[in-house]
Order: structure tokens, then C-alpha cells, then sequence
């Protein structure tokens, strides 16, 4: 699988969520968008859930997102988690 890093950490919305909706678009089967955020994209995650791919939405120990988004059902993202 390829990452797709999206560090929005110092984004200011709506540019994480803009930015993230482009890469799905184009997103290939063996390909996954792995975004760090400061707090949790909710909007991006409802949408994600509507268009039924596969995510992971986990806040580490220094309350910092990480978003983990594939077309591919198959595709294991615990195992793609960098924490």
C-alpha cells in the first residue's frame, strides 16, 4: 500500500478537508491517505462513512489525530498506523 501523508497540523479550515476530498477522488485501490491532525475531522469522516471506504480515526498520547482512509476493504489500516 502507498501513503498519502497529509500533515495538517497547521491547516486552517476548510484547506484539511478540501486537500483531503481531492486525494479520495483519485485515491487508487492500492493507496491510502494517512492525515495527522490536531483535532478530529469529523465532516471528513462522515463523508468517508457515506462513500464506504475503510478508516481509523486514532488520537494518540499527545492528543493528535491520526486519520487512515483506503477505497481498499480489504486493506488491514491498524497495521499502517504510525503511533
Amino acid at each position: 500500500m502507498q501513503k498519502i501523508l497529509l500533515d495538517a497540523r497547521e491547516m486552517e479550515h476548510p484547506e484539511p478537508l478540501q486537500i483531503s476530498l481531492t486525494h479520495l477522488r483519485t485515491m487508487k485501490n492500492d493507496e491510502y491517505l494517512y492525515m495527522i491532525n490536531r483535532r478530529k475531522p469529523i465532516p471528513l469522516i462522515e463523508i468517508v462513512k457515506e462513500k464506504e471506504f475503510s478508516y481509523i480515526a486514532h488520537q494518540d498520547s499527545k492528543d493528535i489525530w491520526h486519520i487512515l482512509i483506503t477505497k481498499n476493504p480489504t486493506c488491514n489500516l491498524e497495521e499502517l498506523l504510525d503511533v
